[in-house]
Formats: structure tokens, sequence, C-alpha cells
């Protein structure tokens, strides 16, 4: 059986801060340990032990990699992998979710040939909430964001089918990255109607392939550092 175990890197911002959206291009250290080491702890519970560890380039998915090796023993080296980097969330990067909100409803104005200075805020917001909820839905990419979904989807694919037989690969990558991964199963559209693609800080996903068979998806978005206790 190959196994494919994917993690979210664990927290950037303190409790009490107001946390924005950061991208590819903001490189934040974590605020925290507890949701990296209990991704490892977590596996380890299960007794899942990766062969092969590849990180995104971040401080946050590097350092997350570096803790949950940690905590598993250190199985493997940790290998820098570029395609698993965050997106880019152009005009909305380090911004509030309130401003974004803000910025993708005037532009979802504009596109349907409304004035955005006829609407309200609450009404820009609302717009621009609906705008957000297509890509937590169904990873479908706000207007400015910068990324390449066909090559988000190919990385997966590509990654999935390096996984020799009986080798357990772990990647850590980020929140807009991973979404893409249920690709792998050859059914996103299902797989989106029956889960929340957006996963957790710390959060862990569990695929496997028998012999022959197609990439299922055993467990998803695992709160891990919840799951240990």
């Amino acid at each position: 059986m190959k196994t494919l175990v994917i993690a979210r890197h664990g927290n950037t911002f303190r409790p009490g801060e107001t946390p924005t959206r950061v991208g590819a291009r903001t490189d934040l250290p974590l605020v925290e340990e507890e949701r990296a080491r209990g991704i490892g702890l977590y596996l380890k519970k299960l007794g899942i032990i990766p062969s092969r560890i590849l990180a995104a380039p971040l401080q946050r998915t590097r350092r997350t990699a570096e803790l949950a090796a940690e905590a598993l023993g250190n199985p493997c080296p940790i290998q820098i992998e570029n395609r698993l980097v965050e997106i880019d969330y152009g005009p909305d990067e380090n911004q509030t979710e309130q401003a974004v909100a803000l910025r993708l409803g005037r532009v979802t104005a504009q596109a349907a040939g409304q004035d955005p200075s006829e609407l309200t805020e609450n009404e820009l917001e609302s717009l621009g909430i609906s705008a957000i909820d297509l890509w937590n839905t169904q990873a479908i990419l706000p207007d400015g964001w910068i990324a390449d979904p066909a090559a988000l989807i190919e990385t997966w694919r590509s990654l999935a089918a390096s996984i020799a037989e009986d080798e357990t690969l772990l990647c850590v990558s980020s929140n807009g990255t991973i979404r893409f991964a249920p690709h792998i199963t050859g059914d996103y559209a299902n797989f989106c109607a029956t889960h929340d693609i957006k996963v957790p800080t710390g959060g862990v996903c569990i695929f496997t392939a028998q012999p022959g068979k197609p990439w299922q998806c055993s467990k998803w978005g695992i709160k891990a550092f919840k799951a240990i206790s």
C-alpha cells in the first residue's frame, strides 16, 4: 500500500492577534509548537512513519516539518519542495478578511455591471464573502489571486505517483495549496461536496492506495494536536 500524508503548518498568529491572509510573499515564523509536534505524535500514534518528508520552503512549513519529524523520532531527512509553497494572494496579501471581502465585493459588483459606490459596505462585504466561499468549497480562485490550479493539481498527482509500494510520504504545505490535493482521487467534485477543503492549522490528511486501485482519503483535516489525547 502507498500512503500520502499531507499536513498544514502550525499557527503564525498568537491568540488575540488579528490574522491576515498570508501567502507566498509573507514568510512568517511559527508562534507555537503544539500543532507541529502534534502532527508527528499523531502519526506515531497511528503507526505511520514517513520514509520521506517534503516541506514547502517558507519558515512556517519548514519548522513544522522539523518539529513533526522530532516528535516522530527524526525518521528521515527533510527535503525542501518549492512546488508545495503557498499561493500568492496578490492585492489581498497581508490584508484582514474583512478588507479582502470588501475588495472582492467591489470587483464582483463591477463584473456584474454594478457601481460599487452605490452599494453599502455590508452589501459589498457579502458579495466578497460569496467569492471567498467559492474558494473554500470548490477551490475557485478569486480575482487577483495568483496561482496556477492546473500546475498545483499536477504537482499533487506527480508527488502521489512518485510514492513506491509500502512507502509513506509526508508533505508539509499550506492551506491554499493543500486544497488541490484531493484531485488525486479522481473525483474532486464529490470530495468538495463531502469535505471542508479548508484544512486547519496543524491539520493532517491521509490518502492511501492499494496496488492497482485509485487513491482514497481516509482522514482529512484532522486536528492532530487534539487527536493525540
